[in-house]
């Protein structure tokens, strides 16, 4: 799952959410230097990670792509389960998509001590060019696969495999919605057990 979906499946506490973000930035075990609730978010988030990449619906997906792709299908496949998000973000969220991200934004500008160099660039760029709200648009798809391609340790196309995507929407989608429904289970129990255990 890419940046969206973690947002989303972080539920409706702003620590959490913080959390879910931050997972694809802190890597190593969490020694207490955050609020818990931060760190149980990026808890949640390497949860997310590991049930997705053994879910049924996942490894059906990964097979829809050429195997050219192979090493890269996980991180392809990311990208375009954030667009298929964004297109029917209303099934999943009641606040719209962009009421959703400026109010992330927002709460993580208050928590900016906890959040390391690299995740304040992102935040910054995410929240000057609507990024998130934008993956609604194919396009910008392309062009964000393009940058993640190249900053690869050897820089790979990676927006070539956009017609494949969208030629697959179909099938991508129902393995997405069968794969998000889960997930949006297993973190609202995670995050119900934590709650309960703190």
């Amino acid at each position: 799952m890419n940046y969206l979906a973690h947002l989303l499946l972080s539920g409706p506490d702003p620590d959490w959410r913080l959390g879910g973000l931050l997972g694809d930035f802190v890597k190593g075990p969490l020694s207490g230097e955050r609020p818990a609730a931060i760190e149980a978010g990026i808890r949640l988030h390497r949860r997310i990670d590991a049930t997705t990449d053994e879910h049924p619906a996942y490894r059906e997906a990964l097979t829809q792509l050429d195997p050219r792709w192979r090493r890269y299908a996980g991180i392809v496949l990311d990208i375009w389960f954030d667009h298929l998000l964004s297109r029917q973000w209303s099934r999943w969220h009641h606040q719209s998509l962009e009421s959703f991200c400026d109010q992330c934004w927002q709460d993580f500008h208050a928590r900016s001590r906890y959040i390391p160099p690299r995740a304040q660039a992102f935040i910054a760029r995410a929240e000057q060019f609507k990024l998130l709200q934008s993956y609604v648009d194919e396009q910008v798809i392309a062009r964000t696969l393009e940058r993640v391609g190249q900053r690869l340790r050897r820089p790979v196309p990676l927006h070539e495999a956009l017609p494949e995507l969208i030629a697959a929407r179909a099938a991508l989608e129902h393995n997405f919605n069968n794969l998000f429904t889960d997930l949006h289970r297993e973190a609202a129990r995670f995050r119900q057990h934590h709650t309960v255990n703190k």
